[in-house]
């Protein structure tokens, strides 16, 4: 019987690779909706070739371009409002940011499968989408590379057997320039990631390593593990996606070719597992695997993120919040790289710290997260 998938962001890096599993596995997959915020050709293309029932765009869609009998939802919260009215057997959700964390909640509500790829709706979130999960008997699996490799390694142990998370970071285009040499670095470096083919703001997340603090953030709300449980590791080469540190000494750890496809598809398939479009990893490497201590003196977004998840409350929104700004204000050319950390730290030293209780508390810190960062621009100039 083939898995209805509900696909929230399906114009995007993972959507589009999502939309590949699919379509690689027409037997085991039907589209039920797909989602964008504005990239509508994309969206009629993808429509017509997996016919769903629901599609919706943050912009104005034509019905004409659409297959015929698709129900259409358009607006702001359109994803949100299809989210609610779509009852998928699995949800991807891969909308960026911090505008997932509606839809995500929405999905819940239906109590089945939800596949994200999303960090921000957890590290906002986290003890509402705890919440709603428990109300509502949803099941949440990650697609992130990083966090299935953990989920994956999780299985091969109980809980009280674990010592430690480990997250592995590519390290970015910069990992072995000094902080000084990091004022010099232009966009396009930035863009340049040595593994990953990813969007604009996850490819700038990964040079400044805010993508792996938002990953221990995550990691802690997806796997109920506190900060002093959970390390990174640099690892150039991007074969091993993350371990878990058993308590005899094992360490298991998830390995394979950069390729999103592979976690998406096991998201899907889960807990099966069926033949992949990837090309499979050849244990007869010629390179060596490399791993570094990740100092969170060196890398200031690690203990951001660490002292942001200790914190708690609104914090990690702030911490987000903040972060999605600096990227917008380095995009616009209005600061530099070497800024980014620091508008960031400035937001979280000057927001008063308070429950992440409500929708509403959690809105209000994302404002002021960004509103801090304007303040910062402010300040240089």
């Amino acid at each position: 019987m083939k898995r209805s998938v509900l696909l929230l962001g399906c114009t995007g890096s993972i959507g589009t690779q999502t939309v590949d599993v699919i379509r690689a596995h027409p037997d085991r997959f039907e589209t039920l909706g797909l989602s964008c915020r504005s990239d509508v050709e994309t969206l009629y293309r993808q429509a017509n070739e997996l016919h769903p029932k629901f599609v919706a765009a943050e912009v104005p869609l034509d019905p004409a371009r659409l297959p015929e009998g698709t129900l259409v939802f358009s607006g702001p919260d359109a994803a949100e409002r299809m989210a609610a009215e779509a009852d998928a057997d699995v949800t991807v959700l891969a909308i960026s940011g911090y505008a997932a964390l509606r839809p995500l909640l929405a999905a819940i509500r239906h109590g089945r499968r939800i596949a994200i790829a999303n960090k921000e709706s957890l590290v906002c979130g986290g003890a509402l989408v705890d919440a709603a999960l428990s109300a509502y008997g949803a099941e949440l699996l990650p697609i992130d590379s990083e966090q299935s490799a953990i989920f994956q390694a999780l299985q091969n142990g109980r809980r009280e057997e674990v010592k430690r998370l480990i997250l592995t970071a590519s390290g970015g285009p910069f990992f072995r320039k000094t902080r000084g040499e990091l004022k010099d670095v232009t966009l396009s470096d930035a863009l340049n990631h040595p593994t990953w083919k990813m969007g604009r703001k996850i490819t700038l997340d990964s040079a400044t390593l805010m993508n792996k603090g938002l990953e221990i953030i995550e990691a802690s709300r997806l796997f109920h593990f506190d900060a002093e449980h959970i390390s990174v590791l640099i690892h150039p080469q991007s074969i091993v996606h993350s371990m878990v540190e058993y308590c005899d000494g094992t360490i298991m750890a998830n390995m394979s070719k950069p390729d999103m496809r592979l976690p998406i598809q096991y998201a899907l398939t889960y807990p099966l597992r069926t033949e992949s479009p990837c090309e499979p990893l050849k244990l007869d490497l010629t390179h060596p695997l490399e791993f570094y201590p990740a100092d969170p003196e060196r890398f200031h977004a690690l203990r951001m993120a660490y002292d942001a998840l200790r914190a708690d409350g609104i914090m990690p929104t702030v911490f987000n919040g903040a972060n999605e700004r600096a990227a917008e204000l380095y995009f616009d050319g209005r600061i530099g790289f070497a800024d980014i950390e620091d508008c960031v730290e400035y937001a979280l030293n000057t927001i008063e710290n308070r429950p992440a209780d409500s929708l509403e508390a959690i809105a209000a810190a994302d404002r002021a997260a960004r509103y801090a960062a304007d303040r910062f621009l402010n300040r240089k100039q």
